[in-house]
């Protein structure tokens, strides 16, 4: 069984009232991951707690089994939050992003779904591992494709899919064989957007607890202004035997 280490924080930042954002951080199950409550719709915080209690329930319901259908969990997931919304705000629902991982068979399979991200460092390499579902991202790729598309600058960083959407959201997944000394970030857009991938990348390979080196990502971003929550998961593989 893999040895782990891993830390979580969150911080509320300087400027919104509420802290939306929630992660999950369950060494015995070894799931980790973040949500962000949709900015702009009610009740973003009940989305991203109901997202991450679902996913812990989900993982831990199935302790023996090395692959689960993670379509199928958060397709489960969205339809809870989409029914709480229903409860919460009828006329506009509630909504979240959802980026988690959990390990079985020294895998690290991952579900993602909107622009919280998940990074892994290998062997001094850092990587994004998922794709922010934003529109800029999805006209890039449809340009890729040949299409011709065009969106407001304004928009660029909106939402193409986010957990309580009222139909199931695709689906993006990582299945990730693990190494020993791998780290992974998972985090929210309060990180990202205030600190480049090139310092997360310097930052998560320093020889330093999770804990001490989490703390110093999330108090950049915090003390770069702060206009979002800021929340981190690091985890570090120390064996795989």
């Amino acid at each position: 069984m893999p040895k782990l280490r891993a830390a979580a924080l969150t911080d509320i930042g300087r400027v919104r009232q509420r802290n939306e954002d929630r992660f999950v951080c369950d060494l015995p199950s070894m799931v980790f991951g973040v949500a962000d409550g949709v900015g702009g719709l009610p009740g973003g915080a009940d989305a991203a707690q109901c997202a991450v209690d679902e996913v812990v329930t989900a993982v831990t319901a199935q302790p023996v089994d090395p692959k689960i259908d993670l379509t199928a969990v958060v397709h489960h997931i969205n339809l809870s939050v989409h029914n709480l919304g229903i409860k919460l705000s009828p006329s506009m629902g509630i909504g979240s992003t959802l980026t988690f991982g959990y390990v079985r068979e020294k895998t690290l399979h991952i579900a993602h779904v909107g622009d919280s991200r998940c990074y892994g460092l290998r062997a001094d390499r850092f990587h994004l591992l998922t794709e922010d579902h934003s529109v800029e991202n999805e006209a890039r790729m449809r340009r890729a494709r040949g299409e011709t598309v065009y969106y407001h600058e304004a928009n660029r960083n909106a939402l193409t899919r986010c957990i309580g959407q009222p139909t199931p959201p695709l689906v993006d997944l990582v299945d990730r064989p693990l190494q020993a000394g791998d780290r992974y970030l998972f985090c929210t857009d309060g990180v990202t957007r205030l600190v480049r991938d090139s310092e997360l990348a310097e930052i998560v390979e320093r020889d330093a607890t999770p804990e001490e080196l989490l703390h110093e990502i999330v108090t950049l971003a915090v003390r770069r202004g702060g206009p979002d929550n800021a929340t981190g998961v690091l985890v570090f593989v120390d064996d795989v035997s």
